[in-house]
């Protein structure tokens, strides 16, 4: 039950992130739920960093979710656009 719960939650993230963040991205539904489970990653990461007396590495909720998604969508559109470059050389 957790994973369905995990891929909900990475679903909604992912949805989010790319209604925030502009711009056309060429992912499907999988690749959705994949920006939202790392971005879930991405927030419990920088959650652990912020929190002193939280040192424990976990998922985030839906707010860390959505924030490490939209992270996560900003770097891999940033590595398409630079691979793009490197192309038309």
């Amino acid at each position: 039950m957790a994973i369905l719960a995990w891929i909900v939650v990475g679903l909604i993230a992912g949805a989010v992130a790319r209604l925030l963040v502009p711009g056309h991205d060429p992912i499907g539904c999988l690749g959705t739920i994949a920006v939202g489970l790392a971005g879930s990653l991405v927030g419990g990461a920088i959650g652990a960093l912020l929190a002193p007396g939280h040192q424990r590495f976990e998922p985030a909720g839906i707010l860390g979710s959505i924030v490490g998604a939209v992270i996560v969508l900003a770097i891999l559109r940033w590595r398409s656009r630079r691979r793009r470059w490197w192309r038309r050389l």
